[in-house]
């Protein structure tokens, strides 16, 4: 189908008639028709039939719909990033990174670039590292944040600062809180499928701590709402602990420190333009300021 069968099937399926689809594309009803008529001409089957004078799609086209519809969605996005380049902006940066990392940590690095390059648009995503990883391998991101160093074929890591893991309480507590203490008590942890989460539990068996969780999260920010709630003290990067520390909330530093780090991938053995590389040394001096860690 070309992309110009994917508009009509998309326009006929908002409004149901041929006549408010080519309205909708500013095109004549008999050239609506015909455009709908090579469509289906192409694929070998209906996309829509006639019930009480509206156009309603065909169990083919019901299938094909969700796809049509992400396509449909591409080409508007392209057509939205075309028109802000030809009004003079000057870029388009798409960036992932982990839930920690867009809470306390990305916002401010965002906000200042924009106030230097107001022209520049985002889009920002937030997921989990292997979907950001997934997400970069087939190019729907220019570029990652994560709190973790492991590499990746075809990716290139580039380590630009780090944190900690904190141990956030509603209890008051030490400034700084041994591994030790640790021992015997009930816990929020992080997944050991986490970066994080593996780091800790690494240091708690070198220590020979046992770790007891009362509760497991995959996230650092569900981990911080549960010790809100009064669930228990949890073990949580430094950078989200402050963002949503409340009164009545503790940070303790461990002892020893369980450094994590901060790292940015780009595609591998590509050349960066002028917009990311600038970006990512905003990153860089952000990560570089004492409140970060």
């Amino acid at each position: 189908m070309r992309l110009r069968h994917i508009e009509i099937f998309e326009a006929i399926r908002r409004t149901g008639t041929l006549t408010q689809a080519a309205n909708l594309l500013h095109i004549s009803q008999p050239a609506a028709s015909k455009l709908l008529a090579n469509a289906e001409a192409q694929l070998g089957f209906p996309l829509f039939e006639r019930v009480k004078g509206r156009l309603v799609p065909t169990p083919e086209a019901d299938i094909l719909a969700p796809r049509m519809s992400r396509l449909s969605q591409d080409l508007a996005n392209a057509r939205r990033l075309a028109h802000s380049l030809k009004q003079g902006r000057q870029g388009h940066l798409r960036i992932g990174c982990t839930p920690a990392i867009g809470m306390a940590f990305l916002p401010a690095v965002v906000a200042g670039f924009q106030k230097r390059n107001p022209s520049v648009t985002f889009d920002i995503r937030t997921q989990h590292t292997s979907e950001l990883i997934d997400s970069l391998q087939t190019r729907d991101l220019d570029l990652i944040l994560t709190l973790s160093a492991m590499g990746f074929p075809g990716l290139q890591l580039r380590e630009i600062g780090g944190t900690e893991l904190v141990r956030l309480s509603r209890n008051p507590q030490p400034p700084v809180s041994s591994l030790s203490d640790l021992a015997g008590m009930p816990l929020i942890l992080l997944d050991a499928r986490d970066s994080a989460g593996a780091l800790l539990q690494q240091a708690l068996e070198h220590a020979g701590i046992p770790a007891q969780p009362s509760i497991q999260v995959q996230t650092h920010y569900v981990a911080c709402a549960l010790v809100e709630a009064g669930c228990g003290d949890a073990i949580v990067d430094a950078m989200t602990a402050r963002a949503m520390t409340k009164p009545g909330m503790y940070i303790s530093r461990l002892e020893p420190a369980i450094r994590i780090p901060l790292c940015v991938m780009t595609h591998h053995h590509e050349a960066q333009g002028r917009l990311q590389a600038a970006f990512i040394e905003a990153l860089e001096a952000q990560a570089r300021a004492p409140s970060v860690s």
